[in-house]
């Protein structure tokens, strides 16, 4: 039971981050496709007030997984060093860049170094998913592995595939805060970048079963339930497909792509772990044969549970308190 409770904790954080991080590193990955400067730095505000709370989900997700399940984290770790690395640096420069450029009436090297670090950032988070499909090489329990952890063709369709999903929320985030030529432009790129999103995942989900963890299927259960979760965000993405172009300026224009991309995010994270449990690194990482001792789960689960309200009421409150557009139409185009 609490090795269950603990994989939920862990998948919930996981869905947080990527969900509310993901339109800010995916408004960052926009922003370089940006060519005014005023565009650019009206993309970096509308994220500059909430940056900080929904990256506090990696941090929890850390500690969980470090807490819950300590032989994974253990070797996950050097399984992924180089990706992980780079989305720690490529994070920390997102944020100095984020306070630099909002201090400065012009800081265009600033806003660059947003977007350029946004993008590593998403690429590498990817990339990092991708090498879950590589085996893992241990003696006992200690990695054996290379120092250089896990590469392989897999590594960067996951990481295009990821950076495509985030740019597509950039995209419907950006729509959802501004007006004027900003908001169209996020409304014709962001259909695009929905639509390669896609069409990378398609591959991907094909792909996978060359790869070292195919997706457990041969359960009735677990196919069905595979097959529902795909189906919600294959809904998901086309309602974005759909609602992007609207031009109308209203409620439902501007939150039906955000609303329906975030629907499909989190379908697909899902239905990958209906696909793949109990297996956390292949061949043999399961979920009860990494999981730590039962006193240290339920002492952390405490305190990661008192925690995780805090960090939800932080960002509803962000949220809130900015709620509204920013006016954008002034802006070149």
């Amino acid at each position: 039971m609490t090795t269950t409770l603990w994989s939920a904790t862990v998948l919930l954080c996981l869905l947080m981050y990527v969900v509310l991080d993901g339109y800010d590193l995916g408004t960052g990955v926009a922003s370089l496709f940006e060519r005014d400067p005023a565009h650019r730095r009206h993309m970096l505000e509308s994220v500059a007030v909430g940056w900080d709370g929904n990256e506090t989900w990696l941090i929890l997700l850390g500690v969980a997984l470090w807490a819950g399940f300590p032989l994974a984290f253990g070797t996950l770790l050097p399984h992924a060093y180089l990706p992980v690395i780079v989305v720690l640096f490529s994070l920390v420069v997102r944020g100095v860049s984020v306070e630099m450029a909002s201090q400065a009436p012009s800081a265009p090297r600033w806003t660059t170094a947003f977007g350029v670090a946004s993008l590593l950032a998403s690429f590498a988070q990817g990339f990092a998913l991708g090498t879950l499909t590589s085996a893992v090489h241990l003696r006992g329990d200690v990695y054996t592995g290379s120092a250089f952890g896990a590469f392989s063709w897999f590594c960067v369709l996951s990481g295009l595939t990821v950076t495509a999903g985030y740019t597509a929320l950039g995209y419907a985030y950006t729509k959802h805060k501004s007006t004027g030529l900003l908001r169209e432009s996020a409304a014709r790129r962001g259909a695009v970048a929905t639509a390669v999103g896609g069409v990378l995942l398609v591959v991907l989900l094909f792909a996978v079963d060359a790869t070292a963890a195919p997706l457990n299927l041969t359960s009735p259960g677990r196919a069905s339930a595979f097959a529902v979760l795909l189906l919600f965000a294959a809904g998901g993405a086309g309602t974005s497909l759909v609602t992007f172009p609207w031009k109308r300026q209203s409620g439902a224009a501007d939150i039906l792509p955000l609303g329906g991309l975030v629907i499909a995010t989190v379908s697909v994270f899902l239905a990958l772990g209906v696909a793949r449990y109990p297996v956390l690194l292949p061949p043999g990482l399961t979920v009860d044969s990494t999981a730590g001792p039962h006193s240290t789960m339920v002492f952390i689960l405490v305190g990661i549970g008192l925690n995780m309200p805090l960090v939800l009421a932080y960002n509803v409150f962000a949220h809130r308190a900015f709620a509204g557009k920013l006016d954008t139409a002034g802006a070149r185009s």
